[in-house]
């Protein structure tokens, strides 16, 4: 879950100004948390008060009301223009979004979950109270399917056949990077968060990789970095520095999740 977090700070600052190179400065003038960040920790939240024998309703219910909580505390972190107005008004339904948002958000459940099949009931149902488009809540799937694979120490072949299972990875980031543009669309953006992890030696290498080649660079180095950080774990001083950008509230979250579950 740190690893989305760090994700989402490195990549803050090259969302609408791209970079397409490897070679930058991780953290630097402009770095922040995103909208990315906060609804991640709203999942973490939600899970925390989750009890397993509840019906998934509940946890709906329950996650509904902690993306509320942590969306309208920090309104201004970056949301996309229907998901502010699900947060302003306080709305329980869902609007078929297939953008990269329930993909964002999801890495909490692979380290909650105690199976696969646990993590996709969790992933799908998280990504309905407002992404239920089937394509963002493939995104969620893979993500949080990866996310626990990692984990599990699953090698990245059983991680990539698992993925295209749902995503071709057709491509490599040197073929696509001088022409991937911006796309917050699950399948714009999953897959090639995927890839940058698949092609990684390291967690920085990661978010190194998903960065550089352009587009919603928080969101792709997010989901890119849950991801690594499960397969690769992260240094004290990797998650010190994330943790930093954090308000003491959001850190107390990552704490209590982290206590629990990891």
């Amino acid at each position: 879950m740190i690893g989305a977090i760090f994700g989402d700070i490195v990549g803050s600052r090259y969302e609408f100004r791209n970079t397409k190179t490897k070679n930058f400065e991780l953290f630097a003038k402009g770095c922040h948390f995103t909208d990315d960040s906060v609804m991640t920790l709203a999942v973490a939240k939600a899970l925390l008060q989750y009890d397993k024998t509840q019906d998934l309703k509940v946890f709906q219910d329950i996650l509904i009301t902690s993306m509320h909580t942590y969306g309208n505390a920090y309104p201004y972190a970056g949301y996309g223009g229907n998901f502010s107005w699900w947060l302003i008004k306080k709305s329980r339904l869902p609007y078929q979004s297939f953008g990269n948002g329930s993909a964002m958000r999801v890495s909490p459940i692979g380290w909650y979950a105690n199976s696969l099949e646990e993590v996709l009931s969790l992933a799908k149902v998280s990504a309905e109270v407002t992404h239920n488009h089937p394509d963002g809540i493939k995104g969620a799937v893979v993500t949080a399917g990866s996310v626990y694979l990692a984990k599990t120490g699953a090698s990245k072949e059983k991680i990539k056949k698992f993925i295209e299972s749902y995503y071709p990875l057709n491509f490599t980031l040197d073929e696509i990077r001088p022409s991937y543009t911006f796309d917050v669309s699950c399948s714009g953006s999953v897959p090639q968060a995927m890839q940058a992890f698949l092609e990684s030696d390291s967690f920085e290498d990661t978010v190194r990789n998903a960065v550089s080649i352009g587009g919603d660079s928080d969101t792709i180095a997010a989901i890119a970095g849950s991801v690594a950080e499960a397969f690769y774990g992260m240094s004290e001083e990797q998650k010190a520095t994330a943790l930093s950008y954090l308000t003491e509230e959001l850190k107390e979250t990552v704490w209590e999740f982290d206590q629990k579950y990891k």
